[in-house]
């Protein structure tokens, strides 16, 4: 059986402050990955930029950089 344990904003924050510098590197990363992932997902932000490169990758439209 799962149960779903829910924090306040407040108890999140406190949490927080008790990380070492280690886990916090931690979870900025993978605060940081699941941004990521909301911008490139369906609806997400920066998913026409995505959609561009992966067209003009297709249609062979890219220069190698220098």
């Amino acid at each position: 059986m799962f149960t779903l344990f829910v924090m306040s904003l407040s108890e999140i924050e406190k949490a927080v402050e008790a990380l070492s510098s280690e886990e916090l590197t931690k979870l900025a990363s993978f605060i940081r990955e699941r941004e990521n992932a909301a911008d490139f997902a369906e609806d997400g932000r920066l998913r026409p930029v995505l959609d561009e490169a992966r067209e003009d990758i297709r249609a062979d439209r890219l220069d190698e950089l220098p």
